[in-house]
């Protein structure tokens, strides 16, 4: 039986997952802060959330539930490249993404059928093995260079752990649980992989684009990148706060030294290049608020609240994540690789998104939430618009007339 288009390409089946569940999420996440926090309208009564604190659900929602989609769709369309291994066949992404999708689909449910929560993130943490298998396999098929693809299997296994440890604490399970997962997904899973993708794909990226560009690669930054991530989560786990600094001083300085090794002033030029340039430029801050907010954690508990937090999920995970996607999407539906009016201006929108959460949290604002409600706004007008330009694409046939 021949299957339609949509089914064709991981990607596909991915990325559109990933879109809808990203526009679902921050609309109920809107509808949360501007109820439950800012006050504009009487918070909804979900029956889950008298079980699942809605903080909790909103970091399970985001961190396994939204950016994975499109992790496993650009991992499963450009691994299998970078190995060198040829196209991926359908019976090895299509019952993952079904088990993702089904589940997820019941976690939703789940917001007035509580009962629903295990099994939603079972038949999810199902799929999500399923992937994490795959990558197994093609990272051991024989490279020239296997250290980018080994990274990112690694932390899709440690992400699985996170999602497992979010299933123990929705069964009853200690608060530990949730703050494992949480420590997990975050460093574990999410940085780990967008480091090890940008580490890789970046500078490729520049040097394929600027003449004259010249491409550096240092194995010894990413691996040092990793191993504070993890670093980090291991002192997040265990609420040793004022420690995070010696992880997060060294990280930021790693970070800088990448930011600027591979920044062009040429590539600003083209707005794809810029896209990707500028959201890895918010991971040098990002830690940097994180070391502030250590050393000052005895004397001002508190400070800064999740604004380094929010400059690393929105300022570099969402917006790498909007580069990436609409890279991948042009180049495998036979469209030109550049950054349309759409795309740059979904792409602004998550800059200022970034921005107003960060400035939420640097002071005690009296319109704090509000600010809040805003960003959540932003992120998600710029979700839409991605998805109004993008998603068509897949489940439309390649322009170019070529399969996948």
């Amino acid at each position: 039986m021949r299957l339609p288009v949509f089914f064709a390409a991981p990607h596909r089946v991915m990325f559109l997952s990933g879109a809808i569940q990203a526009l679902a999420v921050m609309a109920f996440w809107s509808l949360e802060l501007g109820g439950r926090y800012a006050g504009l309208w009487p918070a909804p009564a979900w029956p889950l959330l008298t079980l699942f604190p809605v903080s909790l659900l909103h970091a399970l929602l985001i961190s396994c539930g939204v950016f994975p989609f499109f992790i496993f769709g650009f991992i499963l369309t450009a691994g299998p490249r970078w190995q060198g291994a040829g196209e991926l066949p359908q019976r090895n992404f299509i019952p993952a993404f079904m088990l993702l999708a089904s589940g997820w689909l019941l976690v939703w449910a789940a917001l007035l059928l509580p009962p629903l929560l295990i099994a939603g993130l079972a038949l999810a943490l199902g799929g999500w093995m399923a992937v994490a298998l795959t990558l197994t396999r093609i990272a051991r098929h024989r490279a020239t260079e296997r250290e980018h693809i080994g990274f990112v299997t690694t932390a899709c296994w440690l992400g699985a752990a996170g999602l497992g440890a979010f299933l123990v604490f929705a069964a009853g399970g200690d608060i530990l649980w949730a703050r494992l997962a949480i420590a997990l997904a975050i460093w574990g899973f999410l940085l780990p992989v967008f480091l090890s993708v940008a580490h890789r794909m970046l500078p490729f990226f520049t040097s394929s684009t600027v003449p004259g560009y010249v491409l550096h690669r240092p194995a010894w930054a990413l691996r040092v990148l990793l191993a504070l991530s993890l670093a980090h989560g291991a002192l997040t786990f265990s609420e040793q706060a004022q420690w995070l600094w010696l992880p997060d001083l060294p990280a930021m300085f790693v970070a800088g030294r990448l930011t600027w090794l591979w920044w062009s002033r040429a590539a600003m030029a083209h707005r794809m290049l810029a896209v990707l340039h500028v959201a890895f430029a918010w991971l040098g801050p990002a830690f940097g608020l994180f070391a502030v907010q250590s050393l000052l954690s005895d004397v001002m508990p508190g400070f800064l609240g999740q604004a380094p937090l929010h400059a690393l999920t929105l300022g570099f995970f969402a917006s790498m994540l909007l580069g990436m996607a609409s890279r991948v999407t042009m180049g495998h539906s036979g469209r030109a690789v550049a950054a349309d009016e759409v795309m740059w201006r979904a792409f602004c929108m998550m800059q200022a998104a970034a921005v107003l959460r960060v400035v939420s949290d640097l002071a005690a604002l009296p319109g704090a939430y509000r600010l809040m409600w805003l960003s959540s706004l932003l992120w998600l007008g710029a979700f839409a618009l991605w998805a109004w330009r993008y998603a068509p694409a897949c489940w439309r046939p390649r322009e170019d007339g070529r399969a996948g």
